[in-house]
């Protein structure tokens, strides 16, 4: 087998015995990392302090990631202006912090037969935040919502 020293310098093919000597004396682990080459290629190395820095450096990406949270504002169809205003103050208030925001409109009993309404109340509502938000979805009916998704300039 092909043995690389602890520091990635090349020891040369040996036999394994030789190989497991040399790993006993340096108090070191032997590891096999490519067992299908021709010879097996083997290096020497503390396995647990390789484990516990691999550990850490997951531990500190997933410290970097960041989650982007997709806030949900719904209304009715018939909602009315004054509440309007407020469900676009807590749209403004989500999108300042970064947030993607998807905004429903739901339609109860008759009133999916009046789409454009809904249509109508989110081209509103983005009139409203396109100074701070653009469109990442436009407005499209699913069953008996309309919605559409905003995202942070």
């Amino acid at each position: 087998m092909r043995v690389i020293g602890p520091e990635g310098d090349q020891l040369g093919v040996m036999p394994l015995h030789e190989a497991l000597k040399m790993v006993e004396v340096q108090e070191l682990d032997l590891v096999e990392v490519a067992p299908e080459a021709q010879p097996p290629v083997c290096r020497m190395m503390d396995y647990g302090k390789f484990r516990y820095e691999q550990r850490k450096k997951s531990h500190g990406a997933k410290k970097k990631q960041t989650f982007v949270a997709v806030k949900e504002v719904k209304m009715g169809s018939r909602t009315d202006r004054h509440d309007l205003v407020y469900k676009v103050r807590n749209i403004r208030k989500f999108i300042e912090r970064g947030q993607r925001v998807k905004v429903s409109v739901f339609f109860r009993g008759r009133e999916i037969t009046h789409p454009q309404l809904g249509k109508q109340m989110l081209d509103g509502v983005f009139g409203q935040v396109q100074d701070i938000a653009k469109l990442d979805i436009s407005p499209r009916l699913e069953g008996r919502n309309m919605s559409m998704l905003l995202t942070p300039k």
